[in-house]
């Protein structure tokens, strides 16, 4: 049986934090209101002491995003919780997400702190934090990179504090699949926590690992993964929710969970953001990419149009994209040429595929893409006569 998997979103906090992708308030609201449809479990909506736009942003959406959870973040400091505590108010299901830095490169070189410090700090600030909600997440800043006996102590002050949610981040990408999926494990047997704690991996993407990771991590006993719509954050980025949740959902053989997400929005989802950021997808992007379900190469035309299974694990209209796969190119062989007239209801006669195609790979040398007009016209000139295409 398959064991589900909570979908903590941070697209508009930590997605929103990468250079040139801030967002204004009724945009997050827009957003936030998509997310929703989509099925998130935890819409984190901001950092509320950061600015006054934020905080107004977090309580917007707050008030008026009623299903999932809504987390406001702050630093485990008495200000920063008592702002994200005013923002999550309205909520429906508030949740105050606190963090400190547990690694000791943070705590000398940023923060200054000693261990016990921050030992201190995480029970003070998380025991204030559930004063003002009852579902309080507490995340151990670059806990890949701390030491697992302190973090481990860090831990258990968080829960006994009265943390429910316990996100242990891979803050700065560094760790592999093999790594994380020990490190969990080593740290949930260790840690006596109750039954109602869920741990949480939330991983960058500065190796390109972020997804592998969260996958392992999960294997490795976390039941709430954090990510982002198209994969946007500090840096490199976050995991990229549409990847995780695809993976799960065609390989249930190797990943047996499920989750809360109605992957038919995935597509809208993605592109929302990249028109309220400005901000496109890589083309080659799995799942929401324009070449995630596009084919050029004439062996692969011929086999998804006898079979779209021969070189697509998923359907385009699983994830909300529209399919439209035939791309002409230099590479097309002649069934998608073939193809191609028929949607433009043209009848071809004798030769004339022949014809067409060689007079379609001589275009297809000087440009990259061949259009339906490219078509149309390599068939009149054939013809010899005016041809008429549906539009």
């Amino acid at each position: 049986m398959s064991e589900r998997v909570r979908i903590f979103d941070t697209t508009l906090r930590d997605g929103e934090q990468a250079p040139g992708f801030s967002l204004k308030v009724e945009e997050k609201l827009q957003l936030a209101h998509t997310l929703d449809e989509l099925g998130v479990d935890i819409l984190e909506a901001g950092f509320p002491i950061a600015s006054p736009a934020d905080a107004e942003a977090v309580r917007r959406v707050a008030s008026d995003v009623r299903r999932p959870v809504v987390a406001g973040l702050a630093r485990c400091r008495k200000g920063d919780i008592e702002r994200a505590a005013w923002a999550i108010e309205p909520a429906a299901h508030p949740r105050i997400h606190t963090f400190i830095a547990t690694s000791d490169l943070h705590l000398e070189k940023k923060l200054q702190i000693s261990r016990q410090q921050c030992l201190d700090a995480t029970g003070e600030n998380v025991t204030l934090a559930r004063q003002y909600a009852d579902d309080v997440e507490f995340s151990a800043e670059d806990a890949l990179r701390s030491n697992v006996d302190f973090l481990c102590q860090v831990i258990d002050v968080a829960i006994k504090a009265g943390a429910t949610t316990i996100n242990l981040p891979d803050t700065v990408g560094y760790s592999t699949p093999d790594e994380i999926g020990e490190f969990f494990r080593a740290v949930i047997q260790r840690v006596n926590a109750p039954a109602n704690v869920i741990y949480s991996a939330h991983c960058h993407d500065d190796l390109g690992l972020a997804v592998a990771n969260t996958l392992t991590a999960v294997e490795a006993g976390v039941r709430q993964i954090e990510c982002t719509i198209n994969g946007i954050g500090e840096r490199a980025g976050n995991a990229a929710l549409e990847e995780i949740v695809m993976a799960m959902r065609v390989r249930p053989d190797r990943l047996p969970f499920t989750t809360g997400i109605d992957t038919r929005h995935i597509y809208k989802a993605s592109q929302m953001l990249t028109r309220l950021t400005g901000q496109g997808v890589q083309v080659n992007k799995a799942i929401v990419g324009r070449n995630a379900f596009a084919h050029e190469a004439g062996i692969h035309q011929d086999g998804i149009l006898k079979d779209r299974r021969t070189y697509e694990i998923m359907k385009a209209e699983d994830v909300g994209v529209p399919w439209d796969p035939l791309v002409l190119g230099k590479h097309s062989g002649r069934a998608a040429v073939q193809q191609k007239c028929r949607e433009l209801g043209v009848q071809l006669i004798g030769d004339e595929l022949v014809e067409l195609y060689r007079a379609l790979m001589a275009i297809a040398d000087d440009r990259k893409v061949i259009t339906d007009a490219d078509v149309a016209e390599a068939i009149r000139l054939i013809r010899g006569e005016s041809v008429s295409v549906r539009a």
